[in-house]
């Protein structure tokens, strides 16, 4: 695997603003992105405190500059790539274009919620952390809530034995997050070979170097919505793909032992992952992409959980072909049997 992209440091004297919000966009959804820009605005302490920022990677049309200039009156600076970059890129470009001494990566459809940066802020000034992150609620496109994150501490502070937590599962959602700029300076950038775990392998690199802290407040919010990226990676099971592509590389942040121990743990819990989502891929799609995403589970993983839920999947898969052929032979019935009225 490449190494990390560099990331230069800030040349040149001047005062930085404490923030850098870096919002990077490609074909967004007009609504979520007026979402997403408001819900920083309300927020904001002015521009020397905070630099607000969208980096659009080359889209079909011209939805996030509208939309930047329309919520942004002046205060929202606009970037647009020459050429598309890909994700992982664009926000390697979001990092090397933020001023602040602390990056926030918020993606186009995600919102941070009324205290987030004054919190985070409290949290990291009599630390040396090199990220925080708070919990954050999963929310469906509608913006009703689903879930919400666990909780780590009942305060905020440094977190014991991050490491092998973060590395074991991806706890961390991007809009819950922000990193110091040496952070990345230091570390490089997103790996663009990675799709679906790019910011994973990220938070798992930052934690093998620096002290991580977290806020115990509820303060961002990660959208699920059939267009995102994260749902066509799953079409075809790219995700898994991707997960198991990282978890090789991030298995060598740890020593050998503990790195292969740490490497099982978070192959099952993808795995278990996987075969949840074959399951919705099946009952909402079709058989070919669930079938895929079985097959990837199990290079994940032949724990005997991942194989009971497997067994589960069977299950449902010939209840819905039974389904479906007792509809067909009621459709050949009804079809082939003339009616009383037509004798």
């Amino acid at each position: 695997m490449l190494p990390p992209p560099l990331i230069p440091e800030i040349e040149g004297p001047g005062t930085r603003p404490y923030w850098s919000v870096m919002i990077p966009t490609y074909n967004p959804r007009a609504d979520y992105l007026e979402e997403t820009l408001n819900s920083v605005l309300q927020q904001d302490p002015g521009p020397e405190q905070m630099q607000i920022e969208v980096v659009d990677d080359c889209s079909n049309d011209n939805t996030a500059s509208e939309v930047t200039r329309r919520l942004g009156a002046g205060r929202v600076t606009f970037h647009a790539e020459s050429q598309n970059r890909g994700l992982a890129n664009n926000w390697n470009r979001c990092i090397e274009r933020a001023r602040g001494h602390w990056v926030h990566i918020l993606h186009q459809d995600d919102i941070v919620l009324p205290g987030f940066y004054d919190l985070l802020r409290k949290g990291v000034e009599c630390s040396e952390a090199g990220a925080i992150f708070c919990r954050h609620a999963i929310v469906y496109s509608n913006g009703h809530w689903d879930r919400i994150s666990e909780l780590h501490r009942e305060s905020a502070g440094l977190l014991d034995d991050w490491h092998a937590k973060i590395t074991a599962q991806q706890l961390i959602q991007c809009p819950a997050i922000a990193v110091r700029r040496r952070v990345y300076e230091q570390l490089g950038g997103f790996l663009p070979n990675l799709h679906y775990v790019v910011d994973w392998e990220m938070w798992q690199r930052i934690a093998s170097q620096f002290p991580v802290c977290f806020e115990p407040s509820i303060l961002a919010c990660y959208r699920l919505h059939g267009s995102s990226a994260t749902s066509r990676l799953k079409l075809d099971a790219a995700d898994v793909r991707d997960v198991r592509q990282m978890i090789e590389l991030t298995a060598t942040y740890h020593t050998p032992a503990r790195g292969r121990a740490l490497a099982r743990k978070a192959r099952l819990w993808f795995a278990q992952i996987a075969v949840y989502n074959a399951r919705d891929l099946l009952v909402t799609v079709g058989f070919v992409p669930a079938w895929r995403m079985i097959f990837e589970a199990l290079r994940l993983s032949h724990n005997r959980h991942v194989v009971r839920m497997i067994f589960s999947f069977l299950a449902l898969w010939f209840r819905i072909i039974g389904s479906r052929l007792r509809c067909w032979m009621k459709s050949k019935l009804r079809t082939s049997v003339p009616s009383e009225a037509s004798k």
